[in-house]
């Protein structure tokens, strides 16, 4: 009886079994899950860059080369990166419907699963600028009037002060920024579509890119209010120069004829 009594195994001894079981199982995942997570990713990717070649065959070869390295219809596309797939045909600029001074926006021909495959393929070509997370574009919290300053000081000359765009040289011109999604401008700032110079995180950081963002939206949103009455189109000063000019000279023309004729009268009388 002693001898059974000795072997006897101590009530907490399963608890203690189980808990080791576990831990040894933790430890086996935290060693092989994020080898597994990187593997799936990398799979992942591949097979994203395979099916945006696929889709790049069809829609843009044609014009920017086999392996994207340009031809005379269409610039080279190595190291131009995810961002700048991302906005030209995310914008329906690309793929271009004909050559022209400007390419402009149009109806978005593919979803935006097949944008990120494309976009993926172009990134493989070379490294550039990548596509901003939802975190980096959205504008909660910015500064609104630093955004203002940032804007008027580096957009307004082609864009105007609040964004509606205007005529460049040689047929060109920029775009109206109403209505465009905050990644897109971030993307434009990134990449220096067509006329426009590019912004990376060099020169613009982050945070004032963020900054024009939540400007551009607040002064083309609909509780935005025009202090100064009629906003002409918020076109800036050659607009309101032009209705100074027309109306404002126009009035007084029309006012010294009227005294004219009506002192001219008063000489007959």
């Amino acid at each position: 009886m002693k001898k059974l009594s000795a072997r006897r195994r101590h009530p907490l001894a399963a608890v203690v079994v189980l808990l080791l079981a576990l831990a040894a199982t933790g430890g086996l995942y935290a060693a092989f899950a994020p080898a597994g997570k990187a593997q799936a990713d990398e799979t992942a990717q591949s097979l994203a860059i395979d099916e945006g070649k696929k889709l790049y065959s069809v829609g843009c070869a044609s014009c920017h080369g086999s392996g994207g390295q340009g031809t005379t219809d269409g610039p080279s596309l190595v190291g131009v990166g995810s961002a700048a797939v991302d906005f030209q045909v995310g914008t329906g600029r690309m793929p271009a419907q004909q050559p022209g001074a400007q390419v402009p926006k149009k109806k978005v021909i593919y979803t935006q699963a097949e944008i990120d495959q494309l976009a993926a393929y172009v990134a493989s070509l070379g490294a550039g600028p990548i596509t901003p997370t939802k975190s980096q574009v959205d504008p909660s919290g910015a500064d609104v009037a630093k955004g203002g300053d940032l804007f008027r000081n580096n957009c307004a000359q082609c864009h105007n002060f609040t964004g509606k765009g205007g005529a460049l040289t040689n047929g060109k011109y920029a775009p109206d920024l109403e209505g465009v999604s905050p990644k897109h401008i971030y993307e434009a700032m990134q990449t220096g579509p067509q006329s426009m110079p590019s912004f990376p995180d060099s020169t613009m950081p982050e945070q004032q890119k963020k900054d024009i963002i939540a400007y551009i939206k607040t002064v083309n949103g609909s509780e935005s209010e025009s202090p100064g009455g009629l906003s002409l189109g918020g076109l800036g000063p050659v607009s309101e120069g032009l209705f100074g000019w027309i109306f404002g000279l126009g009035g007084l023309i029309a006012i010294a004829v009227w005294v004219a004729a009506h002192t001219a009268k008063a000489k007959k009388s």
